[in-house]
């Protein structure tokens, strides 16, 4: 374990992934005003704010998507806002998941070969993804629904489907970004149970953007964000 001389930049032994004083603009627009913010590894936090306050932009710079104008992302000792872009593809391919608040996943592709998709991309054998995948279908409830395409499928087995290709690679962080947004209150839920009781198996730690306070109540801690800035703290509901 390190000890109290571990030198300032290699960032606090309990923090995972951390914005320090983080700043973005599109144009002359300002979207991050000096963000701070540290995860703890197999922590779930909940990042809320209303539309327009910066929320999602401060997940896509943690997550390597975006890079700031001022202010470091720090992951696993690294920093992630000076790494190059094949460096940053590699880092969100290989160590971190992602679900969007669409699924967005590719329509040519079946149900398991949209979730077996990580696990190509990262080198596995066709049949080897495609058996892990399939493990994936009894777990969520969604057994027979291997062979369909996105069009086959209700917004909740979509989401569920993207849920699983988020954490099909066994990432460190899944990031997601209004999962439920696009979701009815009963199939979201669905969907939130099943993404921490997954993330809580694998220990995978989860960052979730969400405007809806009942989302919210599932992650161990709460931060508000505000005008570009983190600006309150609270614990959440499930877990604290």
């Amino acid at each position: 374990m390190s000890g109290p001389n571990v030198p300032a930049e290699a960032g606090p032994p309990t923090s995972l992934i951390e914005a320090r004083d983080v700043a973005l603009s599109f144009g002359r627009t300002p979207a991050l005003r000096g963000a701070r913010l540290s995860v703890a590894a197999g922590e779930i936090l909940a990042i809320m704010g209303p539309s327009g306050s910066g929320k999602s932009t401060l997940l896509h710079c943690l997550a390597g998507i975006l890079t700031p104008d001022a202010g470091e992302i720090w992951f696993d000792g690294r920093r992630v806002d000076t790494m190059g872009e094949t460096e940053r593809s590699t880092l969100r391919r290989d160590r971190f998941g992602f679900v969007f608040q669409f699924g967005q996943l590719v329509p040519e592709l079946t149900a398991e070969e949209n979730v077996a998709l990580p696990l190509l991309l990262g080198g596995s054998r066709r049949a080897a993804a495609l058996k892990e995948a399939r493990t994936w279908f009894e777990r969520l409830g969604l057994d027979g629904l291997e062979e369909r395409r996105s069009g086959e499928l209700s917004g909740g087995q979509a989401q569920r489907i993207a849920l699983a290709r988020g954490l099909v690679a066994h990432p460190e962080i899944l990031f997601a970004d209004e999962p439920t947004g696009s979701l009815d209150s009963l199939a979201g839920e669905q969907v939130m149970d099943l993404l921490v009781a997954a993330a809580r198996e694998q220990g995978t730690t989860v960052i979730v953007v969400t405007h809806e306070p009942r989302v919210a109540a599932y992650a161990d801690r709460e931060v508000i964000v505000r005008d570009g800035k983190v600006s309150s703290f609270s614990d959440a509901g499930v877990g604290a």
